[in-house]
């Protein structure tokens, strides 16, 4: 039975933003949608208790201003009540090394940013429809 989740979408580009919002409006398992435009403001969000870390996905981008994607994982994993969360990187950048890095990091997935909205929308739905049926490393609250 699918359950809601939460979703911190990391990412600086506004058009990115909308689509990600119009591609979850209307999916009954999003329980909230939070946006940070860099790392430094996801790990304050995070950091503060102003994001439930219940059921939480991150969705990340790796090119934002101040803290991108790949130094907001380091700052993530080395953090001992967030190191857990699962993170998808969702980005335009196909550099290997971007890759790898990400991988390092643990993320659970590693998505290129469709080009048309359809694409997106079905990128996001089946993501959607699949962190709506995973056990998460907690349910209601943090250890």
């Amino acid at each position: 039975m699918p359950r809601r989740i939460n979703i911190l979408l990391v990412e600086d580009d506004e058009l990115d933003v909308m689509n990600v919002r119009r591609a979850f409006r209307d999916a009954a398992s999003i329980g909230s949608l939070h946006v940070a435009r860099d790392g430094v403001e996801a790990l304050q969000l995070l950091q503060s208790g102003q994001v439930p870390l219940a059921r939480l996905l991150v969705l990340l981008d790796l090119r934002m201003p101040r803290m991108g994607g790949l130094e907001f994982l380091e700052h993530l994993r080395a953090d001992p009540r967030l190191r857990a969360l699962p993170v998808v990187v969702l980005t335009t950048s196909q550099d290997a090394g971007d890759l790898r890095e990400a991988y390092r990091h643990h993320v659970a997935g590693y998505l290129l940013k469709p080009v048309s909205l359809a694409q997106f929308r079905d990128s996001m739905g089946r993501l959607q429809r699949y962190f709506s049926h995973v056990e998460f490393p907690w349910e209601s609250d943090v250890p």
